[in-house]
Parts: C-alpha cells; sequence; structure tokens
C-alpha cells in the first residue's frame, strides 16, 4: 500500500472509505513542508484546505477573553487538522504552528470536488464522519455558552434561600403595607372597645400600651431584616456574576480589535514588500 494511502487509512476522517475511494483520494494529495516554530495559518486567515500529518507536529491554539493561549491539540503523524474550513470554505478558527520540522500532506476543495465527482459514494460517508464532529462541537457549546446571571443564581438556591427571597419581595409591596396596617388597626380598636367596658364581662387581651403587639411587631422586625438580608446576598452574588460578564464581553472586544489592528499591520507589511519588490524590478 502507498505511504499516503496507508495514511488516510489511519484517519478517522476518511476511515469509512473503502480502498479503491482511499487509493482514488491519495492521487489528489499535495505534499507541504513546515519549519519548526513556523506558522502555517493563524486565527481567522481564509482557507480552503485541510492538511494531513505524515511527519513532525502541529500545535493547534487560539487565545481566550483574557489573551492567554489555549492550546487545542498537537497533531502528530497520522491526524489531520483544517478539515472545517475545506468544507465551508470559511476562515480558519485556530492557528497551526509547527513543533518540529513537519512534512504535510494536502488537500484542496478543489482537489475534493473532483474526487467527489469521480466517487460521489464517498460524500456520505465523509458526511457521517462530520456529523459525529458536528455532535461533539454542540456538546461543547452547550458546556460553554454565556452565563444568565438570574438563571445560574436559581439553579443553585436552596429552600430556604427561595423563601427567603418570596418574604423580601413580599414585604416590599403594597399589599403587605395594607395587611399589616389591617392587623393593627383591628387589634388596637378591638382592645380598647374591651377595655371599655361596652362588651359586659369581657377584657382587653392587650391592653394599652399594647405590649403584646409591640413584641410582635419588633419579632416581625427582626425576621424581616434577616430575610431582607439573605435576599441582599443573592443579590450580590448576581451582581457579580453580571460583572464577571460583562468584563468578559468588554475584554473579549477590545481582543477582537487588537486582532483586527495586527491583520491590517500584516496587509501592510505585505503591500510595502511587493512595493519594494516592484521598485527592484522597475530599476532592473
Amino acid at each position: 500500500m502507498p505511504a499516503n494511502e496507508a495514511l488516510l487509512s489511519e484517519v478517522p476522517f476518511f476511515q469509512l472509505l473503502d480502498g479503491d475511494e482511499r487509493k482514488e483520494l491519495a492521487t489528489v494529495l499535495d505534499e507541504a513542508a513546515v519549519k519548526k516554530g513556523e506558522t502555517l495559518f493563524k486565527f481567522g486567515d481564509p482557507g480552503d484546505s485541510l492538511y494531513l500529518v505524515s511527519k513532525g507536529e502541529m500545535e493547534l491554539y487560539v487565545k481566550d477573553h483574557t489573551g492567554e493561549k489555549i492550546v487545542l491539540t498537537v497533531a502528530k503523524p497520522g491526524e489531520m487538522f483544517g478539515e472545517l474550513s475545506l468544507l465551508d470554505n470559511g476562515p480558519r478558527t485556530a492557528t497551526a504552528l509547527a513543533l518540529e520540522d513537519t512534512e504535510l500532506l494536502r488537500l484542496d476543495r478543489g482537489d475534493l470536488l473532483l474526487f467527489l465527482r469521480k466517487k460521489p459514494d464517498a460524500a456520505l460517508d465523509m458526511l457521517t464522519v462530520m456529523g459525529q464532529r458536528m455532535r461533539q462541537a454542540g456538546a461543547m457549546l452547550r458546556e460553554r455558552v454565556s452565563r444568565n446571571a438570574n438563571e445560574e443564581i436559581a439553579g443553585e438556591l436552596t429552600w430556604v434561600q427561595k423563601l427567603a427571597n418570596f418574604i423580601a419581595e413580599f414585604s416590599g409591596s403594597m399589599t403587605f403595607l395594607f395587611i399589616n396596617a389591617a392587623i393593627f388597626f383591628i387589634w388596637i380598636a378591638a382592645n380598647i372597645l374591651l377595655n371599655s367596658g361596652v362588651v359586659p364581662d369581657a377584657r382587653a387581651f392587650d391592653p394599652f400600651p399594647f405590649g403584646l403587639l409591640t413584641m410582635a411587631v419588633s419579632l416581625e422586625a427582626i425576621f424581616l431584616s434577616i430575610f431582607v438580608l439573605l435576599a441582599q446576598n443573592l443579590q450580590a452574588a448576581k451582581d457579580h456574576i453580571r460583572s464577571d460578564i460583562e468584563y468578559q464581553v468588554n475584554l473579549k472586544a477590545e481582543l477582537e480589535v487588537a486582532q483586527l489592528h495586527e491583520k491590517v499591520d500584516d496587509l501592510h507589511a505585505e503591500v510595502l514588500a511587493r512595493l519594494h519588490n516592484l521598485e527592484k524590478m522597475a530599476g532592473k
């Protein structure tokens, strides 16, 4: 079995292809070489090809919202990278850096289309593998969605905290005010009426200065203050999460602007280099 065909048989993306299909695909692969420390492509660069590592190692990484480097994977011999840009012809989703002198096999979009015209059945096999990749990517995205402060706090609340939150909200409503005003009015009016002798052989259960009512109101104030403090702690936790989310959004925006500046600088340097070459040619 030729070396390129044997390498394709080790790559999960092409394992569903039969021997003839892999042999046909091996004929359209191009060879490429990258020296240690060189960058094959950067995040956001246009791309229309995938690469297979035949020798050496390639590091795939991105930078997070703090600008720190996150290594996604290290592609070793027999492994593949860059397949997303091959299929959707979109920009690169990571930066590829050679950790050592590396030899690659390159498959571009045009060669893939020619191969699929000759072997149309291979398209279904490749779609099956990509479907599996998309399921894995979807699972990762569900774990990394932006946080909602209210939902995150609500999912961790105990029944005591939920009760405290409800009482704190209810105690700040007009309904709570009217209920307390009605109870106080009925309590005081009943005791005054019973103490005035209007009802024979009846005695006030809390005569003036209404000590029992005063004690009940004091206890109510103590418990309400505790519930309000608990609710304030929950609100402080929500505010902390919101501030973290806002910080991440602002930092990500700054990094995007910095990346745009970097791309503009690269384009500017490339234009100057080409102009310099043109001047040399014109001088000759």
